[in-house]
């Protein structure tokens, strides 16, 4: 069953493609894909590709998929290893509907990028540098795109 979901989630994708978000499997094995977010503009993330991982349980869609982000980022919200907060973002844990879509996951965590959640911060420190010191913080997230998440 869930192949077929996550079949379905691929052909939602294919026939509604996004300027600003990608995603799709990683070879022949269809619960584990690769995604693209990116960098939203007016944000220090501007220009940068974020690539994400995303797996999708045996029991999809009436589980969610876990997503982590590949590339480095430097956020609050987001931890060396790639792992999101998620609990401000409940539709990846307890409020989890099936017929959120791939799609939505994916445009939630590029508005992440857009607008930190410094109350709900897996790294404090990045958290209170977003808090006290913003041109500090947006400095180093904008070097931290150009230096991962634009191929230089």
């Amino acid at each position: 069953m869930a192949r077929k979901f996550i079949q379905m989630e691929l052909d939602n994708l294919q026939k509604n493609p996004s300027a600003l978000c990608t995603a799709g499997p990683v070879g022949d094995f269809p619960f584990h894909w690769r995604g693209t977010i990116m960098g939203p503009p007016d944000s220090p993330y501007s220009g940068g590709i974020f690539v994400i991982n995303i797996d999708f349980p045996p029991d999809y869609p009436f589980n969610p998929p876990k997503v982590n982000f590949q590339t480095k980022v430097y956020h609050p919200n987001i931890n060396s290893n790639g792992s999101i907060c998620y609990d401000h973002f409940n539709i990846l844990k307890d409020q989890w509907n099936p017929v959120i879509g791939i799609s939505k996951v994916l445009h939630l965590f590029r508005s992440l990028l857009a607008d930190p959640i410094p109350d709900c911060a897996l790294v404090p420190e990045i958290a209170r540098i977003y808090k006290d010191e913003r041109s500090r913080y947006e400095d180093t997230a904008r070097a931290w795109t150009q230096k991962y998440a634009m191929g230089n």
